[in-house]
């Protein structure tokens, strides 16, 4: 194939991934959940025949609710399908690149954030005001942690593209190894808390008090809650594209996808490993657990200046 060829290859698979695979890697998540827990659990297909559910389902909408409300849904989720767009995904190509994109990334998450939130202070829910006052306050805590592991990244590969920085990441070196995991772990942290999973939140609690990000959903159903469900898994795997492109070195177009969906399934396994193994975190405790994120992105930060100033190797 020739380069054009090539290019195309690489922007239907993405496409393909982008809406396939989120569901599956909610799947995958689960299906390990339940082989920790020693049953059968189900398959990992089965959140595709519930979005498909949720779709064909009626929406039931409070008197008291505003327009808000209606389209903050679908305001998620386009911003969502917009971060994918700029997102490395296979062979560390972005269907759309362009100088400071890593910007656009995480404030177009940002303001799908903000109206969920929005939404979820709309229905006038104590329940759900109290879930989106902590939504916006872990989110502001873990914003500054992102900054810093992609400025860092940046001012490594003298870049400010999305495509440019993680291919700039070097594994030969010990400082480039050093970097690498260090931001792995914040990316993985970050998917952890974005995604709404332990030790952060648990997707699966039924009591209001202790829930952050499905407490804010609780109004939400039929084809709305649709898209919520798969705009958090397709932020997941976002990240952990991310994470994918970080780590993984330049390789022959079918082993790099290969490796690339094989990062994925381990990322999956872990996070409900981490979910059948360890409780969520004490309210009080979420906080310190995100603000670990920025202390390994100052380590980073100083790893990365140093060695850009000839201080280490």
């Amino acid at each position: 194939m020739d380069n054009r060829d090539i290019s195309m290859f690489n922007i239907i698979i993405n496409i393909l991934f982008i809406i396939f695979f989120p569901l599956l890697f909610t799947g995958i998540i689960n299906r390990v959940k339940s082989l920790w827990a020693g049953r059968e659990g189900p398959s990992v297909i089965q959140p595709f025949h519930d979005f498909v559910k949720l779709m064909k389902k009626g929406e039931v909408i409070s008197t008291t609710a505003s327009f808000i409300f209606k389209i903050a849904p679908s305001v998620s989720f386009t911003s969502v399908i917009s971060a994918a767009a700029v997102t490395p995904l296979f062979s560390g190509k972005q269907l759309f690149s362009f100088d400071l994109d890593f910007i656009f990334f995480i404030y177009i998450l940002a303001l799908g954030k903000f109206f969920t939130i929005t939404g979820a202070m709309d229905t006038g829910s104590s329940f759900e005001g109290m879930g989106a006052s902590r939504e916006a306050a872990f989110s502001a805590i873990a914003e500054p942690a992102f900054f810093l592991v992609i400025g860092s990244l940046a001012l490594a590969g003298n870049s400010t593209s999305f495509s440019n920085i993680f291919s700039a990441t070097d594994l030969t070196t010990s400082t480039g190894i050093i970097i690498t995991v260090l931001s792995a772990v914040i990316l993985f942290i970050m998917l952890l808390a974005e995604g709404s999973r332990v030790p952060v939140d648990d997707p699966n609690t039924h009591l209001e008090l202790t829930m952050i990000h499905e407490v804010m959903v609780l109004d939400n159903s039929g084809p709305d809650f649709g898209l919520i469900l798969y705009a958090s898994a397709l932020k997941m795997v976002l990240i952990g594209s991310l994470i994918a492109n970080l780590i993984l070195p330049e390789m022959p177009a079918a082993a790099s996808a290969a490796a690339f969906l094989c990062v994925h399934f381990i990322i999956a396994a872990i996070t409900g490993t981490i979910e059948s193994l360890f409780a969520r975190l004490r309210m009080s405790h979420v906080p310190q657990f995100i603000f670990f994120m920025s202390s390994i992105g100052l380590i980073i930060l100083a790893v990365i200046v140093l060695s850009v100033s000839g201080g280490i190797k």
